[in-house]
């Protein structure tokens, strides 16, 4: 962006903090030139590269698959690396960034998400299919298919837990990111044990521990809605017996039907 051909400058607040010899955070302002394709990790960048090398933060892509570079910018949780500068100036032409909230600060802006990954593994959200398996495919129809694409397409960036409420008042809860990942194996109809799943986000700290604020809708960069998954997975825990005897008989039904040319055996 150019103002009478000169190059603009926007202000970036950075929320700093070195354990090594930082008692707390604190701001720490950096003078950044930009055009209108400057990204807010291109930004970050350029301050670490020409201003302070110590300045620690995420990236990895920089093409909004990773999701290693979410961060909270202007009190909202976003990927910097798709996300232009320009749009995120305030009225004082400064961008605020901070480290994804809740979750404890390793460094500057890289927080610890262990307890997002252990959340995630818990629900163990690897696909767990019969035994038998065909030689081509599962022949899964166009709308088992559709069921699962949004959930697919989860990066786990952790923006979403980063701004749940639940998360924010009680670290024991499973997460909409883990949930979401729950939900699609739940319904995925190649998978052999949806009922062990239904009782895994049953409890206390599972799915009727969200508020339904929909904080986790607003900050996902690829636009994906863990509320209504985790909806969902309410209403099938509640009709847990009915689902899992529907998938016993919906796979049944998964397998290709072999033709056989062998001949009938001789009484």
């Amino acid at each position: 962006m150019t103002n009478n051909g000169k190059m603009q400058s926007v202000t970036l607040r950075v929320l700093r903090y070195n354990p090594e010899v930082d008692q707390k955070q604190h701001f720490q302002e950096f003078q950044v030139e930009y055009t209108a394709d400057t990204t807010i990790l291109d930004a970050l960048h350029q301050i670490k590269a020409e201003q302070d090398g110590s300045l620690t933060f995420r990236r990895s892509c920089r093409h909004a698959i990773c999701g290693s570079c979410a961060m909270n910018v202007n009190g909202k949780n976003i990927l910097v690396c798709k996300t232009p500068l320009r749009t995120q100036l305030d009225r004082k032409n400064r961008v605020t960034i901070r480290p994804l909230p809740f979750l404890p600060v390793i460094k500057d802006l890289v927080v610890d998400r262990s307890a997002f990954w252990e959340e995630y593994q818990r629900v163990r959200p690897w696909l767990i299919a019969p035994p038998e398996a065909p030689e081509k495919e599962f022949r899964m129809t166009p709308e088992e298919v559709e069921a699962l694409h949004n959930a697919e397409t989860c990066i786990m960036c952790g923006a979403c837990y980063s701004s749940c409420q639940v998360v924010a008042l009680n670290k024991k809860y499973i997460g909409p990111h883990a949930l979401l990942k729950a939900f699609m194996r739940v319904m995925d109809p190649r998978d052999t044990e949806p009922g062990e799943r239904l009782d895994e986000v049953s409890g206390s700290d599972g799915v009727f521990r969200c508020h339904t604020i929909f904080n986790c809708i607003d900050a996902c960069p690829k636009g994906l809605n863990p509320t209504e998954a985790i909806e969902t997975l309410r209403k099938l825990v509640q009709k847990r017996q009915a689902f899992v005897a529907a998938r016993q008989e919906r796979q049944k039904t998964l397998l290709p039907v072999e033709s056989s040319t062998a001949p009938a055996a001789a009484d």
